[in-house]
């Protein structure tokens, strides 16, 4: 990280972490940001649910919530960049403060409730796209919706003709009982929805479902049942914990979900469990505390095809991600990797 930016991090730190927020994505637009270009090598390249990707970092939903700074983002070095979450209508969210820097744990909690632009002024920003990155956008639901299940299904027809991926998120704690439709019937109804609307595009893209991490044994098994059966390219594991364990943090109390680095081990634990009950038949994508290349390199051996991050930009600045690659590529050849899809699942027993 150079000085500019340190010190640009420490200002937005000195702001609300909403305010600092919105201001990170104007100075990432207004070319303030490392801009290295698209970040690869022989050993970073790989496939993912048929998405040729330069490298396996990619940007989690929740950074640019309303896809308006895919321009910026095409050229800050991740892999591939997931936008969103997108709702058929526009809603507000949560009251503010809904957002909280937890700087002791290096972590974050939001509560935001899905505000977004809705799903039609979202699908006139993807259709300028540009076209030399993978894009994916995360499905979500309207808070008043009468059916949320239809309303994952209505924003995959509307705005998947612009996308390389969608991402069906019923995991996010922060709408009341949407992780009610993890539950298998539910889930399976919800899918099947989301299918058949991604049948009727022109070019049916890749579908991912993104799980809690505070999922149950025997619901963790439900998940790998319904994700092998109902036709998903791929499972994200996975969002936000509503767990507090071990933070110090004065915010720690404060109710939403709790992402950052409290979150790694959990998650890398489910992420690995799924990559066992999935016996490979499925990608995984695993996101949840990654900070460093030693992270990223420790969820691709437990499973993960590729990782998403989005959390530690907070601590790391944008240049993290071309130090993650940097490091991840280093350790790949270390251990005698040729690729990344040779290290997949390597270290999954260390997990379970």
């Amino acid at each position: 990280m150079n000085l500019l930016e340190r010190a640009g991090l420490a200002l937005l730190h000195r702001m609300d972490p909403e305010t600092g927020h919105g201001l990170a994505l104007k100075a990432l637009q207004s070319g303030l940001a490392p801009s290295p270009g698209p970040i690869t090598s022989d050993r970073l390249r790989c496939a993912v649910a048929g998405l040729d990707l330069a490298n396996p970092l990619g940007l989690a939903a929740g950074f640019d919530k309303n896809a308006e700074a895919l321009s910026a983002l095409a050229q800050s070095g991740f892999g591939f960049v997931e936008v969103g979450a997108a709702t058929p209508r526009p809603q507000p969210g949560n009251p503010r403060p809904r957002l909280f820097r937890l700087s002791e744990d290096r972590a974050a909690i939001n509560r935001f409730g899905f505000n977004n632009d809705g799903m039609d002024a979202i699908a006139g920003r993807l259709m300028h796209r540009p076209a030399d990155m993978v894009l994916g956008l995360n499905l979500g639901a309207n808070k008043d919706s009468e059916d949320r299940a239809a309303d994952f299904a209505k924003v995959v027809a509307r705005c998947g003709a612009y996308l390389d991926f969608a991402t069906v998120n019923v995991s996010s704690p922060n709408t009341e009982k949407l992780r009610d439709l993890q539950g298998k019937a539910a889930l399976s109804a919800l899918l099947a929805g989301v299918m058949e609307a991604r049948a009727g595009l022109d070019r049916p893209i890749p579908v991912f479902l993104k799980i809690a991490p505070d999922l149950d044994a025997q619901g963790l098994e439900d998940v790998a049942e319904v994700a092998r059966t109902s036709g998903v390219a791929g499972v994200i594991a996975t969002n936000t914990t509503l767990s507090r364990d071990g933070l110090r943090s004065a915010q720690k109390g404060e109710t939403g979900g709790l992402s950052g680095q409290p979150l790694f081990e959990k998650s890398t634990r489910v992420l690995a469990r799924l990559s066992q009950l999935t016996e490979g038949s499925l990608p995984l994508i695993g996101v949840g505390g990654v900070g460093s290349a030693e992270q990223a390199y420790a969820k691709i051996r437990a499973g993960a095809s590729a990782v998403q991050l989005y959390t530690a930009l907070i601590y790391g600045g944008m240049s993290l991600v071309s130090e993650i690659l940097t490091g991840l590529d280093a350790l790949l050849a270390r251990d005698g990797f040729a690729n990344v899809a040779e290290a997949v699942g390597t270290g999954r027993e260390e997990w379970l």
